[in-house]
């Protein structure tokens, strides 16, 4: 399937909320199409270049479908919108279009099936309680319910502060008990770096 690209500085997850100030010539026509269309783009994560300008020379093999759910025009004359992570993709190849707007042909990847929420995730969804009450966090209005282990993996990546490339590696795990596991490893790692 061929799908409009939106590089940014960040990694979108299936269930998360993203709010976007939308200036730019090719995104605002990518964003009309969509409405129009009732369709999605893709958020993938840039590994080389800028957000702003030309295409960005390097950008993540996987990223996150999004769908518009909010749009508003802002103060400033800017149109924002708010879009939500809805499925997960790889890109298998890219090309730029005249106005810069890049389009990837993507393969729609397939989550594991979901398990319930035990004893042994007790930890981190008190850290996700704890990182909902922080102002920023708050802002965005994510939903609190956390339904099983996939919306609190997903959660967990998109909001702690890991490094764009770890988030990404963890944005292409399908397995949400793996994808737990790979935050609890990283979160072991940041706390190492800090007493050590």
């Amino acid at each position: 399937m061929t799908l409009p690209l939106f590089p940014l500085n960040t990694v979108l997850f299936p269930g998360c909320l993203l709010d976007l100030q939308i200036f730019e010539a090719r995104y605002l026509d990518m964003i009309g199409r969509c409405m129009k269309q009732g369709e999605g783009f893709g958020v993938v994560c840039i590994l080389e270049g800028d957000q702003v300008g030309k295409a960005p020379a390097g950008i993540a093999e996987f990223g996150c479908e999004a769908l518009i759910r909010d749009f508003v025009q802002q103060d400033n004359g800017l149109l924002g919108i708010r879009v939500e992570g809805v499925r997960r993709f790889r890109v298998e190849q890219t090309d730029v279009l005249r106005d810069q707007l890049m389009v990837g042909e993507v393969q729609w990847l397939v989550d594991q099936a979901d398990s319930p929420l035990g004893e042994q995730d007790d930890d981190l969804l008190a850290l996700l309680v704890a990182l909902g009450e922080h102002p920023m966090v708050e802002a965005l209005d994510m939903p609190r319910e956390v339904d099983g282990r996939q919306s609190l993996a997903n959660q967990l990546a998109y909001l702690l502060p890991f490094m764009e490339e770890d988030k990404v590696d963890l944005l292409a795990i399908d397995s949400p008990v793996q994808r737990l596991e790979a935050i609890q490893t990283l979160l072991e790692r940041i706390q190492g770096e800090l007493f050590a």
